[in-house]
Order: C-alpha cells, then structure tokens, then sequence
C-alpha cells in the first residue's frame, strides 16, 4: 500500500466533479456541490447533486483531457494487462490555474480519486444493460486470452451478465 498525501483543495465549496465510467466510456457526470459552509459532498451531509451527460458542453475541455489519460492509468500502477474496472468514478475538484490544462477562466480541475469500490450506483439502474454488456465482453477478453487465472471467476461472471440481459 501506499499514501498520497494531497493539498486541501479550498474550492471545494464550489463542488466535486464526479465522472461515471463503465470500463472507458462515460457514462454520467455529477456535480456535487456541498451544503452552504460546508466541505463534504456526500448526499447525507447535505450535498445537492445535479447530472449531467459526458457531452454537456460544460465538461467538454474536462472530459477530452482526461480522455487523453485513460490509456495510462493501468500501465502507470503496473497493471497493463489489466482490464478497467466494470464500473468506476473518478473525482475532480477545481484549484489554481495551471498552464496549459486551464481554461479560458483559469479553472484547473484536479483529479482527486479514483474509485471502483464503493460508486454510489444506487439510482443509475438504467445502466445495468450497459454494465452486463461491459462484463460480458470483459469475460470473453480473457477467454480469448487463455487467461486461465481469471477463466472460472469470469465465466460466472459473464454468465450470470448474460443471463440479465
């Protein structure tokens, strides 16, 4: 294990950004903005949450960088032959401006975690299509790879996927 010791970022109060994937397509954006005076972005502290598409133009300069790094991500914790997790999220929260990657206003959006164990999924069940479909075809990677370590857990996997679709 390890630790990342990270900067209080102060513009929290204007809010998280929260990116919803299913494996590397987007599937939802999430603005959690805390409660007047607070910090926490969590729904039962008070948050409010508005959503929105990956295409909404408000993201658009978000999305396409971060869609530049996806590629990278597995390789950079050693784990290349890796597929990404079914479903996951990564945070985002605005800081200083930072050359190039800000925008015409000086925001700068700061990746402040990657998340594949507790997504908060609860009201997206118009995804679970999406999802067996993702596990699906990541099953069938890995029989096609002969990747017999994960062979016995990926076909249940996919079976029980299949079956719900």
């Amino acid at each position: 294990g390890g630790l990342v010791d990270q900067a209080f970022m102060p513009r929290i109060i204007e809010g998280e950004v929260r990116v919803m994937y299913v494996g590397d397509t987007p599937v939802e954006i999430v603005h959690k903005k805390p409660k007047e005076g607070g910090v926490s972005a969590t729904l039962k502290s008070g948050a409010v949450y508005t959503r929105y598409t990956p295409e909404d133009p408000l993201f658009r300069r978000l999305m396409k960088s971060f869609s530049r790094d996806i590629p990278q991500l597995l390789p950079s914790l050693g784990l290349e032959d890796h597929p990404l997790p079914l479903l996951w999220t990564a945070d985002f929260i605005l800081g200083p401006a930072r050359h190039p990657w800000s925008d015409a206003d000086g925001d700068h959006y700061f990746i402040g975690e990657l998340n594949c164990s507790c997504v908060g999924i609860t009201t997206q069940l118009h995804l679970t299509r999406l999802v067996a479909a993702e596990a699906i075809r990541i099953c069938l990677a890995h029989r096609d790879k002969r990747d017999d370590s994960r062979m016995v857990r990926g076909n249940m996997t996919g079976s029980a996927a299949a079956s719900a679709v």
